[in-house]
């Protein structure tokens, strides 16, 4: 009876606090167990009948709101009240533009895969799919991107107008306004396939199909805006472009100094209400050559002619390029690429209210709308560009490590060359089941801000490490900038989409998890909400509902974490069948460890989150790999359950979950208060970290599975163009790797008789003739090898030219910088 009891209260304790129990049951459960021990032990005496009811009297009278708003979260509200800060009106809107759906589930400790599950797999409607195989492949065969990017520093007029011709300008604008009306897995597998082309010409159509004056018309523009330029724009007819950052405001967009003022101007010969606006903007795409100028200002109507307060708020206008006092800048040359983009600017430009975007009852909402778009636009355009960059490296560098030979072999079989192949397998498979599970978000409704802002920095980073292994891989090859160099266009391109449409240092140490955890987290946003209320007994109210939901949720994740992680996740669920069932379980238990960790980082550090950016960007790290983790089982089970793709996911579960244990142990070694990060290290690694990372043996065998053609390296890379053309830059590749793969058995054979002298190459003698005059190879076998040879010339020969050429070259790019080129 001695350990019977204790034990029952073990037991009860851990059931109460796993299913978090409201604190009214906790406590009839202990004033039973309470009585129940002075009954077994036969005490009687007053003084022990006190001590053995009064821990459940107590949580009785906590779990009575009202006694618990009095005695417990009434004076915690006040505290918070004073030493929480406020939350701007741009931090709000920012908060309020996404929603939440996979990201909170993250957050919770307890993903219900259902949730994933239920996101559409990657589907495509009849006219999409023959957009891609039709308009885009077309578009594809009319790119020459070195002759776009060296001698025009432009698109050729017939791509231009092949854009507009097809609609590739307005393919997020419906049907019922001329555009295309596409999906965003269609948009993002579009910008895909022609990046996977050309930088330029990608980024060049991503724009308008992204923040930009066709979305936000779509979404808040007025019936006479919207007929005015939809269409217009759906066409090619305008060409826009949106204006936002200025020399002094980048990442802190918010900050802006350009200001309109209401006030009363001359338009169309009648004096009528306007905005008189000053404004100077810098790094705007297509500013060079749009028509049609979507701006971002700070609104002030000092007489209160709208009726709004003389601080209106961020404003979105569009401006004809053509108006009066609109001074459109020459061009930036961002990372010598071709793509137009520049400055601009406008000093008392006089424009009427109704070029205000949505009109008067959308003054001062700029800003609302541009997160909602950008929460919206983020999560389809730069993980596209970042996944098939990072596709079109390993289709390359496959290719080439096969035909490549040294010391006698492809160099592709050598460990050392084979650790960043393997590195471009992995990234291509999990990077595109994020970005397909992101756009298919979007297309149920989701505006997923949170996860797109960590697939953003997560999808660019990788897409730094691919070009860097490919250049690696290459070697002189890829430095030798040319004609046929399809590597060196995107490898001076990836600033581009490290820093566009939030900078990735400051999304991932600053944004991601900051947001994450207001947004996402089961009882944060409601404290926060609570405490912001001007009416106090209301905020108390609101306040002590999420608390006693926090508590219970704080309780839950200490012991879940400590039991999962003690038991290696053998029992964290998560429902899942088959080879994977393992890796979903672990999926789940590193949730609940994030979830604890996540809990207490905010809620102890507080303020000073935003200071421990470091903590903050590691934390960012453990969301992004949880999610690329989630999307690849949930590939691979869209997919059919490949089972030749099965060695890839599993590298894959074993490098996110070596990524998220490192992350943790730096945030525990990192953390400010000692006794904290004692704590935390016991819960989350009560044996220390275990998890390792994919071996050096199934790296090698990935990495050797796409040295040759198979539909499993087709699989890696599908959505990008592949030109089979041998004349093409990236088409050499494909031929030399057929024909190369084609003669393998005589190449083995030759290379066997050079090892042992029979033959030798020499550049005075035929080693092939020779080769089969000493009866190492048949006739057939000869030719085989020969068309080998041949090909594996073309492939690893690099562009050389005149001295004058690159100096007139040279001369011309200064002479261009002093005109701005013009689409037509």
């Amino acid at each position: 009876m001695a350990l019977f009891l204790p034990g029952i209260v073990v037991l009860s304790f851990l059931a109460l606090a796993l299913t978090e129990t409201p604190l009214l049951i906790w406590g009839v459960v202990f004033i039973a167990l309470g009585a129940a021990g002075q009954l077994l032990s036969g005490g009687a005496g007053a003084g022990g009948w006190v001590l053995a009811l009064l821990p459940g009297l107590v949580l009785v009278l906590l779990g009575i709101p009202a006694v618990r708003r009095l005695v417990l979260t009434g004076p915690i509200y006040d505290a918070v009240r004073r030493i929480l800060p406020r939350i701007s009106q741009t931090e709000q809107e920012a908060l309020d533009a996404g929603t939440i759906g996979w990201d909170a589930e993250l957050f919770s400790g307890r993903p219900d895969f259902t949730v994933l599950g239920d996101i559409p797999k990657l589907t495509l409607s009849a006219e999409e799919q023959a957009f891609l195989d039709g308009p885009t492949e077309q578009l594809c065969e009319m790119i020459n991107d070195w002759d776009i990017r060296h001698n025009r520093i432009d698109m050729p007029p017939e791509v231009w107008q092949f854009l507009k011709d097809k609609g590739f300008l307005g393919m997020l604008i419906g049907r019922e306004h001329g555009g295309l009306g596409f999906s965003a897995q269609a948009q993002s597998m579009v910008v895909s396939k022609i990046a996977s082309r050309s930088a330029s010409a990608g980024i060049t159509v991503m724009v308008p199909n992204s923040l930009g004056p066709g979305e936000l018309l779509e979404k808040y523009g007025t019936k006479s805006q919207k007929e005015k330029y939809l269409r217009r724009l759906a066409t090619g007819k305008e060409v826009p472009c949106f204006a936002l950052t200025g020399p002094h405001a980048g990442s802190d967009a918010a900050g802006m100094r350009d200001v309109g003022v209401v006030t009363h101007g001359q338009h169309g010969g009648k004096k009528v209400l306007g905005v008189l606006l000053n404004w100077d903007k810098r790094y705007i795409t297509l500013g060079p050559v749009a028509t049609l100028l979507g701006l971002a200002f700070n609104l002030r109507d000092p007489e209160n002619l709208l009726g709004k307060g003389e601080k209106v708020g961020i404003t979105l206008a569009l401006i004809p390029t053509d108006h009066k006092g609109v001074e459109i800048g020459r061009r930036h040359y961002a990372s010598r690429s071709a793509f137009m983009n520049g400055p601009n600017s406008g000093k008392d430009v006089f424009i009427p209210m109704d070029w205000i975007i949505g009109g008067t009852d959308y003054v001062g909402q700029g800003w609302r709308m541009l997160m909602e778009c950008l929460s919206t636009g983020r999560a389809i355009s730069l993980p596209a560009v970042g996944t098939t960059t990072i596709k079109a490296a390993l289709r390359a560098t496959s290719a080439y490590a096969r035909i490549r030979r040294q010391f006698g072999i492809p160099i592709g079989i050598m460990e050392g060359v084979a650790e960043p192949i393997a590195r471009l397998v992995k990234n291509a498979y999990q990077y595109e089941a994020a970005r397909a599970v992101t756009a298919a978000m979007v297309d149920v409704g989701q505006k997923p801000s949170v996860i797109s802002a960590l697939l953003k920095y997560r999808a660019t980073e990788a897409m730094r490490v691919a070009l860097n292994d490919a250049m690696d891989v290459h070697g002189g090859r890829a430095i030798c900038d040319g004609p046929s160099n399809y590597l060196f266009s995107g490898y001076q391109t990836v600033p581009v989409a490290i820093t566009v449409e939030g900078a990735n240092i400051l999304t991932r140490t600053l944004i991601t998890f900051a947001q994450g955890a207001l947004r996402a987290h089961p009882f944060l946003y409601a404290e926060i909400s609570a405490a912001q209320n001007p009416n106090r007994s209301e905020g108390v109210r609101q306040f002590d509902l999420a608390f006693a939901g926090h508590s219970g949720f704080m309780l839950r994740n200490i012991l879940a974490s400590f039991a999962h992680n003690l038991t290696g996740g053998r029992f964290a669920g998560g429902g899942a069948t088959g080879p994977l069932a393992h890796w979903h379980r672990q999926l789940r238990r590193y949730s609940q460890s994030f979830a604890l960790v996540a809990d207490w980082v905010v809620v102890l550090l507080g303020g000073a989150l935003k200071r421990k950016q470091r903590i903050s960007g590691r934390m960012a790290d453990v969301l992004s790999d949880l999610y690329l983790l989630s999307t690849v089982l949930k590939r691979w089970e869209d997919d059919g359950r490949i089972t030749e793709d099965l060695p890839i996911v599993e590298a894959i579960a074993r490098d996110r979950v070596f990524a998220i244990e490192r992350s943790l142990a730096e945030v525990f070694v990192n953390f400010p208060n000692p006794f904290i990060r004692f704590v935390m290290g016991i819960l989350v690694f009560p044996l220390g970290r275990r998890a390792k990372g994919s071996s050096d043996r199934e790296n090698t065998r990935m990495a050797r599975a796409v040295l040759e053609p198979s539909a499993q390296r087709d699989r890696l890379t599908q959505g990008i163009y592949v030109s089979h053309d041998p004349k093409d830059v990236t088409g050499v590749l494909e031929d030399g790797l057929i024909k190369v793969h084609a003669a393998a058995e005589a190449e083995t054979k030759f290379i066997r008789a050079l090892k042992k002298g029979i033959i030798e190459r020499r550049l005075d003698r035929d080693a092939i003739k020779d080769a089969v005059a000493a009866g190492v190879l048949d006739e057939a076998e000869a030719e085989l090898l020969r068309v080998a040879d041949e090909v594996t010339d073309r492939v690893i020969r690099v562009d050389d030219f005149a001295p004058e050429a690159l100096v007139t070259h040279r001369a011309n790019e200064t002479a261009k910088a002093d005109n701005t080129s013009a689409a037509q």
